[in-house]
C-alpha cells in the first residue's frame, strides 16, 4: 500500500481501531496496523511522531468532524439553545457507540499525567466544536466560561457513559439532561465556573476512577 500525509494517517486508523480494543492505545498497534496495509513500520510510525497519543488525537479528530456533520443534517437552528448543547452531547457519544472500549482505552491512557494537557486540547476542541455548532459566536470572557461549563459536563457524560450498562444508555441521557439543566440556569451567574464544578465530579477523577477500577461514577 502506497499513501501519504493525512490519507496514511486515516487509513492506520482504520486498521488499528480493530486491535486498540485489545491492546490499547499503544505503538503495538501502530505497528498492527503497518502490517495489515503492509505500510513499513518506521513510516507508519512517522505518521504518528508523539506516539499512542497522536493515534488518539486523529481518533477524536475522527469523531468530532462526524458529531459536526451529523448536526448539520439535524437542522438545529430550530431548536433552543439547550436542546441543541444537549443533542451536540448526545450525539457525539451516540458516534462512539461502536467504539465503546477504544475510548474506555483513550480514557485510560488520558488519565496518566504526562498526557493531561494533550487531552485537555482534545477535550476543550471537542466543546468549542459543540458551541460553534449551536450557534455560538461569543468571542468574549463568556466564551471560555461557556466552554469550561461544557467541559466540565461532557467530561463528567462520558466518564458516566462509560460505565452505563443501562438500556440504551437511559441513565446516561438523564444525567446529561440534569447537568445542561445546571448549565442553563447558572450560566449567567458570577462565578458560574466554579459553582458548576462544585457540583460536578472531576473528569478528571472520573477517568481515573475508570483506569483503576474504583466503581462507577
Amino acid at each position: 500500500m502506497t499513501t501519504h500525509g493525512a490519507d496514511l494517517r486515516a487509513a492506520l486508523l482504520d486498521a488499528a481501531l480493530p486491535h486498540v480494543p485489545f491492546e490499547g492505545w499503544s505503538e503495538a498497534v501502530i505497528l498492527a496496523a503497518a502490517r495489515d496495509l503492509e505500510v513499513a513500520p518506521a513510516l507508519a510510525l512517522d505518521a504518528f511522531p508523539d506516539g499512542p497519543m497522536d493515534l488518539v488525537a486523529a481518533f477524536a479528530e475522527r469523531m468530532d468532524a462526524a458529531m459536526l456533520a451529523r448536526l448539520a443534517e439535524a437542522d438545529i437552528g430550530t431548536l433552543k439553545i439547550r436542546a441543541r448543547i444537549t443533542l451536540a452531547v448526545r450525539t457525539r457519544l451516540e458516534l462512539l457507540g461502536p467504539f465503546r472500549e477504544a475510548e474506555r482505552r483513550a480514557a485510560s491512557l488520558g488519565a496518566l499525567p504526562h498526557n493531561a494537557p494533550r487531552m485537555l486540547a482534545l477535550g476543550y476542541r471537542t466543546v468549542d466544536a459543540m458551541w460553534r455548532a449551536a450557534g455560538d459566536r461569543a468571542t468574549d470572557f463568556n466564551h471560555y466560561t461557556k466552554r469550561g461549563l461544557l467541559y466540565l459536563v461532557y467530561g463528567a457524560a462520558l466518564a458516566f457513559w462509560l460505565q452505563d450498562d443501562s438500556p440504551d444508555q437511559a441513565r446516561t441521557w438523564a444525567f446529561l439532561d440534569r447537568r445542561i439543566a445546571d448549565v442553563m440556569r447558572i450560566e449567567g451567574a458570577k462565578g458560574t465556573v466554579g459553582r458548576l464544578a462544585a457540583r460536578l465530579p472531576s473528569p478528571v477523577a472520573l477517568l481515573a476512577r475508570l483506569r483503576y477500577g474504583s466503581g462507577k461514577p
